[in-house]
């Protein structure tokens, strides 16, 4: 008899896999309520928790993988990375996690087809999903399970684990709009990143409803430089914007700098607000008004999701809990104009 899944018991339970995943892993996201009802279902359909190395091996490798399509040294900046790894080490248990850095995708697909030839992992946990990825399609194709860190990306095969990007957007606008702000600008990430476009097309459509003619959005990547030339080249025109939103907690604080370099005052000219609320945001002077995202969770529910995808479950798209904007010294009402 096939072992009941989180997909059994949330078709049963009437509810979302996510929530699922809350109540049996003891975590916050659900009312108490729910999390009885979810657990007597659990018990009534005979699921039992069992080691995360068992469920993931099946008699095969025991591990997960995950490829770094990215430079080591854009890696190595990033602080929300370690926080990402527990939540998924926390998960894994006795099971192993493969982590290798690629040059670029097509040698991060060499990668897959080596671990599953040799039988190294028993499924993959997908970063950086992109618009027209070619991995989410050659994935399949390999035989290699995949659960996609970031969505949504509507394809069957491939299930994704996603932030709510485009509420927190909506937090964060009302916010700003709350102070008076009406020009702002969203330095974001590359355009080919799904969260890049999920993101961009909420703030789009949050100004518009709020009436914020003054919004605007400049990709650039993810890099120190980068934050500093695209925060000096949206403060040159002849109607900068009184807030910025940046990308990520790096983006954030090398725009911080730009900003000190000329000569304006944060919140008094310029109020800033980041993407990821690392320990970046909290040490730099103002302290950064910051998005906390739960990417402990994020981690911990993608190797939930991919170990439901192996015990033979049909997941889908799962979402974490949601985002919180934590204000500070950053931000605060525009100058009043001349």
């Amino acid at each position: 008899m096939k072992r009941p899944t989180i997909t059994d018991i949330a078709r049963e339970a009437g509810v979302s896999k996510g929530a699922v995943s809350y109540a049996l892993n003891g975590r916050p996201g659900v009312s108490e309520a729910t999390r009885h009802r979810i657990t007597a279902i659990a018990r009534e359909l005979g699921w039992a928790p069992s080691s995360t190395a068992r469920a993931l091996s099946g008699g095969r490798a025991g591990a997960v993988g995950m490829v770094l399509a990215r430079p080591a040294d854009v890696l190595g900046v990033e602080p929300v990375f370690p926080a990402l790894l527990t939540g998924i080490q926390r998960e894994l248990g006795a099971a192993s996690l493969i982590l290798q850095v690629a040059p670029d995708h097509a040698a991060e697909l060499e990668v897959y087809r080596r671990w599953h030839g040799e039988r190294r992992a028993d499924g993959v946990l997908l970063t950086g999903p992109r618009r027209d990825d070619v991995r989410i399609a050659e994935l399949p194709r390999i035989g290699l399970p995949a659960v996609a860190l970031g969505g949504p990306l509507g394809h069957p095969g491939v299930p994704s684990v996603r932030m709510d990007d485009a509420a927190a957007v909506g937090e964060v606008l009302g916010y700003l709009a709350g102070l008076g702000h009406r020009r702002v600008a969203w330095i974001a990430g590359p355009a080919v990143l799904v969260r890049s476009r999920v993101r961009a097309e909420a703030f789009a459509a949050v100004a518009d409803r709020l009436g914020l003619p003054g919004a605007r959005t400049v990709h650039t990547d993810l890099s120190g430089d980068a934050g500093t030339g695209a925060t000096r080249r949206v403060l040159a025109g002849p109607h900068p914007p009184t807030a910025l939103l940046f990308d990520t907690d790096v983006l954030a604080v090398a725009g911080l700098t730009a900003l000190r370099e000329l000569g304006l005052a944060v919140p008094g000219d310029v109020s800033v607000v980041a993407w990821d609320d690392s320990a970046l945001c909290r040490l730099v002077r103002p302290a950064l008004s910051a998005v906390r995202r739960p990417v402990a969770e994020f981690g911990a529910l993608a190797v939930s999701v991919l170990r439901d995808l192996l015990t033979g479950g049909d997941p889908g798209d799962v979402c974490t809990s949601p985002p919180t904007l934590i204000t500070r010294g950053s931000t605060g009402p525009p100058r009043p104009g001349p």
